[in-house]
C-alpha cells in the first residue's frame, strides 16, 4: 500500500539531500519543486535595471502581468519585510514522496531529522 508525504523546506539544499537518502530507501518516487504565494517562475528573461530595460516594479518580480503586480504589492516586495512564508524566510520547496507504507515512518524520520516540516 502507497503513503504520500508533503513536507516543506527552507532551501533546495536541504531536500536534496534528504531525498538521496529516501532513495536509498527505495521509496517510489520523491520529487522536489519550488512554490510561490503568487505563482509564477521568477524573474523575467531580458529585465536588466542596470541597462534600464525595467518597464515596472511588478516587471522585475513575476513572469505574468498579473502574478508580477501581486508580488510588487506586497510587503516583501520593497525589500523592507523579512520576507515571512514563501520568502527568503519561509518554507518555499516542496518535496513529495510516495513511499510503501512499510518504510512509511522511517522516510518521516528522516525528512524531520533534515529540518522538513510535514
Amino acid at each position: 500500500m502507497e503513503r504520500y508525504i508533503l513536507a516543506y523546506f527552507r532551501a533546495p539544499e536541504e531536500a536534496e539531500g534528504v531525498s538521496r537518502k529516501l532513495q536509498a530507501l527505495r521509496v517510489e518516487e520523491v520529487t522536489i519543486d519550488r512554490f510561490s504565494r503568487f505563482g509564477g517562475n521568477g524573474l523575467q528573461s531580458g529585465v536588466n535595471p542596470v541597462t534600464g530595460n525595467l518597464a515596472s516594479m511588478d516587471s522585475m518580480t513575476a513572469v505574468s502581468e498579473h502574478t508580477g503586480i501581486l508580488s510588487a504589492s506586497h510587503t516583501s516586495g520593497s525589500g523592507m519585510s523579512h520576507g515571512g512564508d514563501g520568502g527568503p524566510t519561509g518554507r518555499n520547496i516542496l518535496l513529495t514522496v510516495i513511499v510503501d507504507s512499510a518504510i512509511y515512518d522511517q522516510a518521516l524520520t528522516l525528512i524531520e531529522e533534515a529540518g522538513g516540516m510535514i
